[in-house]
């Protein structure tokens, strides 16, 4: 008998820690979800903005073990110099390096994943670029130039040429990756509620729920921090005010 509770306690167990292991892969809101990959994208994001390299280690794991493709990874951290800068983008690709060289001489073998194809020659960048925004914003015409644009008419130019043109088109991430990473890469800075605004609001056009949004949220405050989710709870609150 003893045996026998033995192992149906042996089984409890198991079954317990393989329903914990499931539960917890997946943010639930709804009937919608996170997946694992996407859930991955978050403290990546987040710890190559605000340089906690030590935490982005292990994020960097995470999303491989998560199904992340390596050229994936190197795609989010190539975007987040737009948002960034040079330095934490640059120091994040060299913490993945020795992330990949570690696990190399432990015999793992990580998923490349595709390259980016090339860009057409002939392309319009500004063109191009400025489509992107429209939709991001959920604009039907191009509007009028207006505040920093005739400032600085320079800076309009970069972001449409560059951050919406040559950024956006590669194709190894679509859009609405590309829009969780940046919302999960500006959360974890201060001083962005702005950007954060305008892309929590991307992110909703190019087909992120709201449950999914408030999911976002969770994976961000169980995973990088509460401040971090508080600003973009913040963010998404008054976004939802302001459609009302």
């Amino acid at each position: 008998m003893s045996r026998l509770l033995l192992l149906l306690w042996l089984f409890l167990t198991a079954a317990t820690i393989a329903f914990a292991d499931t539960n917890t892969s997946r943010v639930w809101k709804g009937d919608t979800q996170m997946t694992p990959r996407q859930q991955a994208m978050i403290p990546i994001s987040a710890f190559c903005a605000n340089g906690d390299i030590a935490r982005l280690k292990t994020a960097l794991v995470v999303g491989l073990e998560a199904g992340l493709s390596v050229n994936e990874i190197k795609e989010i951290l190539i975007q987040l110099y737009a948002y960034a800068g040079f330095p934490r983008s640059l120091n994040a690709i060299n913490a993945f390096m020795a992330v990949m060289q570690e696990r190399e001489a432990q015999g793992i073998k990580d998923t490349m994943g595709k390259e980016a194809s090339p860009l057409p020659e002939d392309m319009d960048r500004d063109a191009y670029g400025a489509k992107v925004r429209r939709e991001l914003v959920g604009w039907k015409e191009e509007p009028k130039a207006q505040g920093y644009q005739l400032f600085t008419p320079v800076m309009d130019s970069y972001l449409k040429e560059h951050l919406f043109a040559d950024i956006f088109a590669r194709d190894v991430l679509d859009a609405a990756s590309r829009e969780l990473v940046t919302i999960s890469a500006l959360a974890a800075l201060s001083g962005t509620e702005g950007q954060l605004y305008f892309h929590i609001g991307a992110a909703m056009n190019t087909g992120m729920s709201i449950d999914e949004i408030e999911a976002y949220i969770t994976v961000l405050k169980e995973q990088v921090g509460e401040e971090e989710a508080a600003r973009a709870q913040k963010v998404f609150k008054a976004l939802q005010e302001s459609k009302r």
